[in-house]
């Protein structure tokens, strides 16, 4: 089919606050460097939800939403070559293109090349590969893996083992590698460190996994959902409290349980306030939180400035802060090396027909990642 337009279903979104509709669409070949991917497995995250919902500022419809999958290229456009038909890749949201002022700095995972196209719901050129009954789909956040088949950029593109599962390892395509990579390259957390991670979703247990990995002494999992405790306990968690059983704010429960406070925390939620509390959580001279959960738009986190003179530093992370392209592959490699868990995150297996579902079960908080069969 390469050169050919393939008609296939995808879950479309209409329009904000309806359901996705599974319809048959049809998508172009790849142009100049661009990849069409078949999607063979993607999960639902809550930024799909989000978007979904009308929040999202940048959401346009109609459009395809997903944004955690992997598939095999099915066909490559012209000036491809680190690609070929077959290869085994995950779709990224945080391309890497090597050459602008961001992928050069080793600060910095936040490659520009096609951000401005690609906030648009469009391709490099500024259009789409996708139309249904007669009209545009917009992709969304350069990948669309709610769909059989997509197209992206060919910078957007992670090449990993064949061998990997691929109704596994697509969650590396946004959840687990953003908690994980919050812990080991954002904060660094060092052995022997305290750590507080606050939400105990499928971000907050990657984190919670990373500061093992990086061997801190403590790790206490706050959640105000005590049916989340035992699994943040697997994942490493050495203890889990939740916020409503104190009258004190939080943040003084953790300075005397923590002896003045935590060296390390994270806040996985979204929530503002939560993300005050993470930083006024942590040790003075010493104590760093990092943001990884995304407000609503127009939300503004606030703090007593003398809580950042005093040695404490508040940070943020986009994917954990992973240069993608080259960062994906080994995480799958950790996978399958077993340094890292992925198959633990997936509470749910769902065919195409169901992807509805996927939604109802992380609204009702009933699932930590539920992956979708394409």
């Amino acid at each position: 089919m390469a050169n050919q337009v393939i008609k296939c279903k995808a879950a479309v979104a209409w329009e904000a606050g309806k359901p996705l509709s599974i319809e048959e669409i049809e998508v172009a070949p790849p142009k100049a460097h661009e990849v069409r991917i078949k999607i063979i497995a993607t999960a639902v995250c809550h930024t799909d939800a989000y978007t979904l919902s009308g929040a999202d500022p940048e959401g346009c419809f109609p459009v395809i939403l997903g944004h955690e999958g992997a598939g095999i290229v099915e066909s490559v456009g012209e000036g491809v070559t680190k690609l070929k038909v077959g290869d085994t890749v995950i779709p990224l949201y945080i391309p890497q293109c090597g050459e602008c002022k961001f992928c050069l700095n080793p600060k910095t995972n936040l490659c520009q090349k096609i951000r401005v196209t690609q906030g648009k719901g469009l391709m490099p050129d500024g259009t789409s590969r996708f139309t249904c009954k007669g009209k545009t789909i917009l992709h969304y956040m350069g990948t669309s893996t709610f769909s059989e088949y997509t197209v992206v950029a060919d910078i957007s593109v992670a090449k990993i083992d064949p061998l990997a599962p691929l109704d596994k390892v697509c969650l590396l395509g946004c959840g687990i590698s953003t908690g994980y990579g919050a812990a080991v390259n954002t904060a660094k957390v060092e052995p022997g460190s305290v750590c507080a991670v606050f939400g105990l979703g499928g971000v907050g247990l990657a984190v919670i996994m990373g500061c093992k990995v990086a061997g801190a002494s403590r790790i206490i999992g706050v959640d105000i959902n005590k049916d989340k405790f035992a699994r943040a306990k697997e994942f490493g968690a050495t203890e889990c409290i939740n916020r409503q059983d104190f009258s004190k704010p939080i943040q003084e429960v953790f300075i005397e349980m923590a002896d003045g406070g935590v060296d390390y925390s994270f806040e996985c939620i979204g929530n503002v306030k939560v993300m005050r509390a993470a930083l006024e959580a942590c040790h003075k001279g010493w104590g760093v939180s990092v943001v990884v959960g995304v407000a609503a738009s127009g939300e503004e986190s606030a703090t007593h400035p003398f809580q950042l003179v005093t040695g404490r530093t508040w940070k943020g992370t986009a994917f954990g802060g992973w240069k993608s392209v080259e960062s994906v592959p080994k995480l799958v490699s950790e996978y399958m090396s077993k340094k890292i868990k992925v198959d633990e995150f997936v509470t749910h297996s769902l065919s195409f027909d169901e992807i509805h579902k996927a939604f109802e079960l992380m609204h009702s908080g009933k699932s930590i990642c539920t992956v979708v069969k394409i």
